[in-house]
């Protein structure tokens, strides 16, 4: 299938999973926290993604994930499903699942841990967009996959009618300059802190961790460079920045997100599942002393923020564990 224009949103949240004290997902929490980011401004949700622990979520939670966030967006916001594995066939089967649950578009990490070539990460990618009439964001993220997707094999991949976009963690910005000039790609920023550079080259928009705590800022951002008002954007770029650190820098985005959204009484637990584990004493007061420097920021006001260390400590066995691919 040939898509036109963007099926994706500008600003995309990355969405955690809340969870419950002893490690499974707490759905009403789930909802609610949907409900808000798309009110904040958020215009599309990355279900199961890094931040929402795809590694260590059930094929039927991936699932269920989607079906509930397209029943909360109620055509509000798009529901992209993220994640994927390092396996072709079961990443093949997962998406075609996700598609019958309502997903409006997909994400495909690069295939992990086995450090594929160029040209197995090229026929993974090439199969399971097949798979799918989806619109597909290839999730160019070599810190964490190993290999990164060469701007060759992008420029490959471009030519795929379903593969539409770019989630740029790799912050080679001169590549990206490269492929939005020879192809017609969508970027999306993949780097909380790079999301306005990323966007004044050319960049469609953002896919953000810190976007939990408050996608508005974001919102006002990319209005602000789709008008041509470099100044407003700078200025909440620079109002974001103690934020974006308190999130991004000290432990994973997924656990400083949770331990945030908890102390702000958004979410019941800020457990995370095993291997992750909450903010060690150490970490959590750094990311305290960063949130200490937050300032008039819409959707984040800290005044009543109460911490929890205790009921972040540790990490959650659920009952039933994911998948290893």
């Amino acid at each position: 299938m040939t898509h036109t224009g963007n099926p994706f949103g500008q600003v995309l949240v990355a969405l955690i999973t809340p969870m419950t004290a002893d490690g499974e997902v707490d759905w009403p929490s789930v909802e609610k926290h949907m409900d808000r980011v798309i009110s904040d401004g958020a215009d599309g949700i990355v279900v199961t993604g890094t931040t929402g622990e795809t590694s260590t979520l059930t094929d039927p939670e991936k699932l269920r994930l989607v079906e509930v966030g397209k029943d909360v967006a109620a055509g509000r916001a798009k529901i992209i499903t993220g994640g994927g594995s390092n396996e072709t066939a079961h990443a093949i089967e997962l998406y075609k699942a996700s598609e019958k649950a309502g997903a409006d578009g997909i994400m495909i990490v690069t295939p992990y841990y086995n450090k594929p070539t160029q040209s197995g990460i090229l026929t993974h990618f090439r199969l399971v967009a097949d798979a799918t009439d989806l619109p597909v964001i290839l999730y160019d993220i070599p810190g964490r996959t190993g290999v990164p997707i060469k701007y060759e094999t992008i420029l490959r991949l471009a030519k795929h009618p379903n593969i539409l976009a770019v989630k740029d963690a790799k912050g080679d910005f001169s590549e990206v300059s490269r492929v939005l000039n020879q192809t017609d790609l969508m970027y999306f920023s993949g780097d909380d802190s790079n999301v306005l550079p990323h966007l004044a080259i050319g960049a469609t928009g953002l896919i953000g961790v810190t976007a939990n705590i408050t996608s508005a800022p974001y919102r006002t951002i990319v209005d602000a460079v789709n008008r041509g008002d470099l100044a407003t954007a700078t200025a909440e770029h620079k109002r974001l920045e103690p934020l974006v650190r308190a999130a991004m820098t000290h432990v994973p985005g997924t656990v400083s997100a949770k331990y945030i959204l908890h102390g702000l009484g958004r979410i019941d637990s800020p457990r995370v599942r095993l291997p992750l584990v909450g903010p060690e004493e150490w970490e959590a007061a750094a990311i305290e002393d960063e949130l200490a420097l937050v300032k008039d920021i819409p959707g984040a006001d800290f005044s009543d923020f109460r911490p929890d260390r205790n009921a972040a400590a540790g990490g959650a066995l659920p009952k039933v564990h994911g998948t290893t691919r």
